[in-house]
């Protein structure tokens, strides 16, 4: 191997010719790098996904890049379709939280937007990173917030509705983004 690349990089086989041996050999290392799972590890997983409220292949996203569970999410007012002050939370949003099974549910509020009436399906309620913030500011409010819940970041995915919201993940480096339109109805979307 030879220039800009040198020793120690990373980016698979050169794509110039007489690269079928290189090109075999590549996927080989990589294939036997991917775990094969037992049927009783896969069960467990499968069976955690439905828990979640998420499709297995979301799930295994997640898991697969952090190598860890997912043990919360963070929602957005607009993932809850919370928009209006004393704006009740969709029976299918009720009926979709409470089903979740040991994962923690926090609700990101937007501005000065409070709680919804009545009895929440949630963990906890707090202030949304603003629009006026700043890139530090965002990540140190989302940094915040999931250290007062005492988990890791990687452990939540962010649900939302917007780009905005999205940038979340990123600034708090959390295991991904899910759409609310996605999660609440179940479609497959990976993080």
């Amino acid at each position: 191997m030879t220039g800009a690349a040198g020793i120690g990089h990373n980016r698979g086989p050169d794509l110039d010719g007489e690269t079928a041996w290189r090109r075999y050999a590549w996927g080989q290392a990589r294939a036997a790098l991917l775990p094969t799972l037992p049927i009783e590890v896969l069960r467990l997983r499968v069976r955690r996904a439905a828990e979640l409220g998420l499709p297995y292949r979301t799930y295994a996203g997640v898991r697969a890049a952090t190598g860890r569970d997912v043990i919360g999410f963070l929602f957005s007012s607009n993932a809850l379709h919370l928009l209006r002050a004393g704006q009740p939370l969709p029976p299918d949003h009720v009926t979709r939280l409470t089903g979740l099974v040991g994962a923690d549910r926090v609700a990101l509020m937007h501005g000065a937007l409070p709680a919804p009436p009545g009895p929440l399906p949630l963990d906890a309620i707090v202030a949304a990173p603003r629009f006026t913030d700043t890139w530090p500011a965002m990540r140190d409010r989302v940094a915040a917030i999931l250290r007062d819940r005492r988990h890791p970041a990687d452990g939540y995915l962010v649900v939302g509705e917007t780009a905005f919201e999205r940038t979340w993940a990123e600034a708090g480096r959390t295991a991904g983004f899910l759409t609310g339109a996605r999660y609440f109805s179940g479609a497959d979307q990976r993080p």
